[in-house]
């Protein structure tokens, strides 16, 4: 059965709204029914409606309790002042703030900043930021050695020369034991000086992007890349046991720059009695120069695609002989020394270059010769000084991030420094050949494609001067170091027994092979040769008027000179 429920008395108030003075102050609390809850309220809080059921609460900033939404008036039309009031009311809380929760993120979350201002420009930066992070870490991934990204090198590269089965792997050695080698020569010895040298056109120092130079090209005179063994005067030196050792300046600058390498690159070493002779191979890769070979931007990998890394070094090699040349005064004063071009036939045109044979002291037993080559003169305060002449080539801005014609007249620090990242090994091997040859200068030229498309024709944006001692210095490139390297290797070679060897720079790790290799491995009859002519990366056409052109077979001419010792 139901229980009755009883309704307490209510007063009634004839003079207003609420219960009248006498009826609260006669009011007996216990009629009230028990347990009636009674809604929170603070006194900061303002009183304008007691309740209201009919509205819908859509106000996302208050409190989610069901039983204060009936209690918020703050969007009421019907209180503007009091939604004006509340949107500026900031209550004073004289309470500690919160302790800091569990976790170290809390730690450093207390100190408060000031409300960044949301516009478009403060968005567009966010978003800059974030795609510039994002591309940082993309490339770092990519090029780290870990597990899940393995190294560049390792992905793409082969090796220079195949590895035969019938060879025999004498010894392995890592270039992490090549940075701590140091060996201190003496002043070396001028055995012979040969050919001739043009002088240096100081107007190409004045040149700047506005006012570049089309790089010209010189079919007629040509260059020379003759091996140790086949240089006749090498032999006439090794037959009058002037040296235990001998070598060409492209093949010790190798050797001495091999920890900064990243290409496969391979030397052949011939133990023939007491004597040592480093020679490369014919159609080797020391003919070309490298492009981008240390840069974090991959090159495609297609051979045929004009910016591949083998297009590119012919591409070096092609504009490096042809920069040699025309940064030369024409028709002016040549300095002849006593001995000819010894590479050359009678009246033939031959590019401007010296050799200078050298002889360096390793120890008691031991010599090293070398042929050094310089490629112009220069009078400085009337002393003759002679100079190196290279040329860098921009094919393509996109890769290295910097555009020569907009940036070398203003920023030309950054220009080198980005070339030093993508090319230390050239521009270390550059400047130890300049330092072997005692140049007083190195002269590095900036040569871009006229368009990036166009891989054949070509302009001088700048010519700067070095002193290769100072050059060497801001590049971190340690004479002593070098000629450690070196030390070590002939050292280890002269322990051999009699025979041929080739040194073989591993394409997926920082180290060096030796191999040993039948007597008759990379002649003519063997399976290692130069690739066919039509094979060969050829630039296109000049033009309309027919004439082709010319392939870098013609620009590097490897002379074979038999028995002209």
């Amino acid at each position: 059965m139901v229980g009755s429920f009883d309704v307490a008395a209510v007063p009634f108030n004839p003079d207003g709204w609420g219960p009248p003075d006498a009826a609260v102050a006669s009011s007996n609390t216990t009629n009230l029914p028990d347990n009636v809850p009674f809604a929170p309220f603070s006194r900061s809080d303002k009183l304008g409606r007691i309740a209201d059921w009919t509205r819908n609460f859509n106000n996302q900033t208050r409190s989610k309790n069901p039983s204060d939404a009936v209690f918020d008036f703050t969007n009421d039309d019907s209180f503007p002042a009091s939604a004006e009031d509340d949107a500026s009311f900031r209550l004073v809380d004289g309470k500690p703030p919160p302790r800091p929760k569990f976790g170290p993120k809390w730690r450093f979350q207390q100190q408060r900043q000031l409300p960044q201002r949301k516009d478009e420009e403060v968005e567009a930066k966010k978003r800059e930021a974030e795609k510039e992070r994002a591309r940082r870490d993309r490339l770092y991934h990519m090029n780290r050695s870990n597990p899940n990204g393995p190294r560049r090198e390792a992905a793409v590269f082969k090796s220079s020369v195949d590895i035969q089965p019938e060879w025999n792997m004498r010894d392995q050695i890592p270039f992490s034991t090549f940075s701590k080698l140091s060996f201190t020569v003496s002043e070396p010895e001028d055995l012979q000086f040969c050919g001739g040298l043009e002088y240096y056109d100081r107007a190409y120092d004045r040149v700047t992007p506005k006012s570049d130079r089309r790089l010209e090209r010189f079919k007629n005179r040509n260059f020379f890349k003759v091996t140790t063994t086949d240089d006749p005067v090498i032999r006439k030196l090794a037959n009058e046991d002037k040296a235990t050792v001998f070598a060409t300046d492209s093949i010790l600058s190798t050797l001495m720059c091999a920890p900064r390498s990243v290409y496969s690159w391979d030397i052949v070493v011939q133990r023939v009695g007491n004597k040592l002779f480093f020679d490369k191979r014919d159609g080797s890769q020391l003919d070309l120069l490298s492009v981008h070979e240390t840069s974090q931007e991959p090159l495609p990998e297609a051979k045929e695609d004009i910016n591949s890394a083998h297009s590119l070094s012919v591409e070096a090699a092609y504009i490096n002989q042809n920069f040699s040349q025309q940064v030369l005064v024409r028709g002016g004063n040549k300095v002849n020394f006593d001995e000819p071009n010894p590479f050359a036939s009678e009246g033939e045109e031959v590019a401007s270059v010296a050799y200078r044979y050298r002889r360096w002291k390793l120890d008691n037993e031991i010599y090293l010769v070398a042929r050094c080559e310089v490629q112009s003169v220069l009078d400085v305060n009337n002393q003759r000084s002679y100079l190196t002449l290279n040329a860098l080539n921009e094919f393509d801005p996109k890769y290295s991030g910097v555009d020569w014609r907009q940036k070398l007249e203003t920023q030309r620090g950054a220009v080198l420094a980005t070339e030093l990242k993508n090319n230390a090994n050239k521009l270390a091997k550059w400047t130890a050949q300049a330092l072997l040859a005692s140049a007083d200068f190195m002269k590095l030229g900036y040569v871009s494609r006229i368009h990036p498309r166009d891989h054949f024709n070509h302009v001088v944006l700048s010519v700067v001067g070095y002193k290769p001692k100072d050059f060497a210095a801001q590049i971190n490139l340690n004479p002593n170091n070098m000629w450690g390297i070196v030390k070590s290797i002939v050292d280890l070679c002269m322990k051999l027994e009699e025979g041929k060897y080739v040194l073989v720079k591993d394409p997926s790790k920082p180290q060096v092979r030796i191999y040993q290799v039948p007597a008759d491995a990379f002649e003519n009859d063997y399976v290692e040769e130069p690739l066919p002519e039509e094979e060969q990366a050829q630039p296109p056409a000049e033009g309309a008027d027919g004439e082709e052109a010319a392939t870098i077979s013609n620009d590097v001419t490897d002379k074979q000179i038999d028995n002209k010792a």
